[in-house]
């Protein structure tokens, strides 16, 4: 081969390299995750914070989105993700006082990957600025978003991360205008969007239109090419339960195109009873394998929600 030949040869498989590094710096995983406030009770029935906060950070460390919001965290909650995920900061303030008081929805993101821009939150209610029963509510309601630039692409993305509330229907259609709003007044022309939450509403209630015909935003599981949805969203600790309801969803800007869209059903095993060791044989398997009687336990009452797009 002569020498021109391999220069051109080497000239195409670098311009190769760069246009693949290039493509995969335009994907971007994304995920929402209510991972279940921390309280007695779900402790007294198996599902204490400190058997799920292991195979919750576990996931998501092995799933690595690039950012996730979550909901439900208490403030110790969030220290214990944060020392469990070191490779991600987090954005967000207690909704009852705007400082450490009750439940965050913080934005989790890679700090190597983003740049902090911008960040803020806003109160679902009346009046967004400070901490406040919205309209008929039945607890204090907040917004987290970020902005953030992309230190491979230059791009800039503005995240919010929310959890609407579970009784007041007043409250909920209230708090889906003004999030619309709020994006609107936020976000410029041609910046992405991504909001992520617990909505408290399935994809067949009358407010979910507010988002998706906002001109705004888009449903990911409508727009996906691929979907990977064995389940709705919710699963009150059972993993036996179904349902088709989506309450906890990801919404984007039109423009961006959705590879996957995935609710991962996962499980832990726990004892049946506590210090049973005794292994079980099954004889379509190896002599030396055996089994322990356990039972499957969810990581939350949510499914974790994860989709791949390309911008």
């Amino acid at each position: 081969m002569s020498g021109k030949n391999v220069t051109v040869r080497i000239s195409m498989i670098v311009v190769l390299s760069l246009l693949c590094l290039l493509s995969s710096a335009q994907n971007l995983t994304v995920a929402s995750f209510n991972i279940r406030y921390e309280n007695d009770g779900d402790y007294s029935r198996g599902n204490g914070w400190d058997a799920r906060c292991p195979w919750i950070c576990s996931f998501l460390s092995f799933e690595s989105p690039d950012i996730f919001g979550s909901q439900e965290v208490l403030k110790d909650q969030l220290s214990d993700m944060l020392s469990l995920l070191p490779e991600y900061d987090a954005v967000g303030v207690g909704r009852d006082d705007g400082v450490d008081a009750g439940e965050f929805e913080p934005v989790f993101y890679k700090r190597e990957r983003f740049r902090l821009l911008d960040k803020g939150w806003f109160w679902l209610s009346e009046d967004p600025s400070k901490p406040a029963l919205g309209w008929d509510a039945a607890c204090i309601r907040i917004c987290t978003y970020v902005h953030l630039k992309d230190r491979n692409t230059k791009k800039k993305i503005w995240f919010f991360n929310l959890h609407m509330d579970h009784v007041g229907v007043t409250a909920r259609a209230e708090s889906a205008k003004l999030i619309v709003s709020k994006i609107k007044e936020l976000t410029k022309s041609g910046e992405k969007v991504f909001v992520t939450g617990d909505f408290n509403v399935d994809q067949t209630n009358d407010i979910f239109p507010t988002f998706t015909s906002s001109g705004v935003l888009s449903d990911s599981y409508e727009k996906a090419e691929q979907r990977y949805a064995p389940n709705g969203t919710v699963n009150s600790f059972d993993p036996n339960l179904f349902s088709s309801s989506r309450i906890d969803h990801i919404f984007v800007s039109p423009s961006i195109r959705v590879l996957n869209y995935g609710v991962f059903t996962e499980t832990y095993r726990a004892p049946i009873e506590l210090g049973s060791s005794q292994g079980e044989k099954r004889f379509d398997f190896p002599e030396e394998i055996s089994f322990q009687k356990n039972i499957a336990k969810t990581l939350s009452d949510h499914f974790p929600v994860i989709i791949k797009v390309y911008l």
